[in-house]
């Protein structure tokens, strides 16, 4: 289920089931006893206390708490309104509700075993305030455990952004399909463990929808992954260049270097000042290595067709230099990789970057967020306060490139509106180096004639694989090394699927 479905996606979905036959009121039934299944994992014992609020989210709690009961818990319901307002499907849930509906001000939420967020789901689009705002407060301050029913109350489904405040959940229930606030941050660390709850609507609704946000994982570029082939040869594998600065920044060119060559490229040059050489020569056997003084010696070293993408900026030094280099490479019609300085050089002038990158034969850029606030610094196509999809794929329409908005929830947008969320990267990757080795991997699959979009997305989602397998205390060389088994376990799913 790669698919994720903002808010109003998912209210089309519904939509599109009630139409095909499947009435709301079924469908509340059913999302009501997958959160009732998940809280009946618990004993009998349990007392459990369930926060309703005035729309479908609080009539989904109706439901659970209709089937706890009948299942023999102990159930108390809060409902934030008034009964005789509720409507539609939540007004039916609730009639069939044999218990008492107390006013949440007067419960204990600290007296109970387990609260059931209930109150708002996905679609919460405004800040909450008033009445509604003191009960989240109350219960993030309980210390009781939650399950949240679709997103913990207070976040918003489409940006994962809190909206004045949110309790924390140790398990949500969500329906059909994620959204994208289970996976942003700092919506992904309130909802604890995400369940996906099947409640009858067709898989085929998604054809009409045609949803453009994915989580980022095989499923997403499989069909596109350059598997080696038992007639291939490393020619066929592609040729990379990776632009090294002088004697002092060989550190980071190196780190991109490796990880082209282990992410499959057939072959790998290091470009850089003759200064630099040495140190180039002497560390990995298997790169080559290319004295490049200036622009104009890219440029006549890319005159070679064989040398198909080139990765710029780590290591590069900022200035007019490494925008210059830039333009030989994108000027020379390769497929072209920018990250740290390549960027940073041209610092609140994406519009010159956005012209030249139109002349590459497909573009990936890297930016962590500060990168990305200097290269987009007064850009008005890019609102800086937006959230992380909307930014990123506002910056991939501008410069006419994949961008990929690195962090623990990295973004890969496309200029057409695609774009994929990660969630597979832990937390110890976040060490010197590491976007190094991505801008590395992203060259090494543009290499081997991946799409940028699903380069960039393999990339990152092989760059988090990596660092699981490293493991706590990983450092950035650590990367390129852990590839080889992530790689192995990969191609057999491949193979299988």
């Amino acid at each position: 289920m790669k698919e994720l479905l903002d808010p109003g996606e998912m209210a089309q979905a519904d939509g599109l089931a009630i139409a095909g036959g499947t009435p709301g009121s079924v469908l509340m039934d059913r999302a009501g006893a997958a959160v009732a299944d998940v809280v009946a994992r618990r004993p009998l014992s349990t007392r459990i206390t369930i926060l309703c609020g005035p729309g479908n989210n609080g009539g989904d709690g109706f439901v659970a708490a209709r089937v706890l009961t009948q299942r023999g818990y102990r159930v108390r319901l809060g409902l934030l309104g008034q009964v005789e307002r509720l409507g539609g499907d939540a007004a039916g849930a609730a009639a069939r509700w044999r218990g008492a509906v107390e006013d949440p001000s007067a419960l204990d939420l600290s007296d109970t075993d387990l609260l059931i967020d209930a109150l708002f789901g996905a679609g919460l689009a405004r800040d909450l305030d008033g009445a509604a705002l003191a009960l989240l407060e109350r219960m993030a301050a309980s210390g009781t455990p939650i399950i949240a029913v679709d997103l913990p109350s207070g976040l918003d489904g489409a940006t994962g952004q809190v909206r004045g405040a949110a309790a924390a959940a140790v398990e949500t229930v969500t329906f059909f399909r994620r959204k994208p606030g289970h996976l942003l941050l700092p919506g992904r660390a309130l909802c604890g463990k995400v369940r996906v709850a099947d409640i009858g609507i067709p898989d085929g609704v998604l054809g009409q929808i045609r949803p453009l946000t994915s989580v980022n994982g095989p499923e997403l570029w499989r069909a596109a992954f350059p598997v080696p082939a038992a007639l291939g040869h490393k020619y066929a594998r592609g040729h990379a260049v990776v632009v090294s600065g002088g004697r002092w920044t060989t550190g980071a060119a190196r780190l991109s270097a490796r990880a082209c060559l282990r992410a499959g490229a057939g072959l790998v040059t290091v470009a850089m000042p003759e200064e630099a050489l040495p140190l180039h020569a002497a560390s990995y056997a298997a790169l080559m290595a290319k004295p490049v003084a200036s622009a104009a010696d890219l440029v006549a070293l890319l005159a070679d067709r064989r040398l198909c993408a080139v990765v710029l900026g780590p290591g590069l030094g900022v200035g007019e230099e490494t925008r210059a280099l830039v333009a030989a490479a994108a000027g020379a019609g390769r497929s072209v990789v920018l990250d740290a300085d390549a960027l940073t050089s041209f610092a609140s002038d994406a519009s010159a970057l956005a012209a030249l990158l139109a002349c590459a034969h497909g573009a990936i850029v890297t930016p962590h967020e500060g990168e990305f606030a200097r290269l987009f610094a007064g850009a008005d196509a890019v609102p800086p306060t937006a959230d992380k999809l909307v930014r990123a794929r506002a910056a991939a329409r501008v410069l006419g490139a994949v961008v990929v908005l690195k962090g623990a929830d990295t973004v890969v947008a496309a200029p057409d509106g695609r774009a994929s969320i990660a969630e597979n990267a832990p937390p110890f990757l976040a060490t010197a180096g590491a976007g190094d080795v991505l801008a590395g991997m992203c060259g090494g699959l543009l290499a081997q004639g991946m799409a940028p979009f699903e380069a960039a997305a393999a990339a990152v989602w092989l760059h988090g694989e990596a660092a699981t397998v490293a493991g706590p205390g990983m450092i950035a060389d650590d990367l390129p090394e852990a590839l080889p088994q992530v790689y192995r376990r990969l191609f057999a799913d491949l193979a299988g699927g």
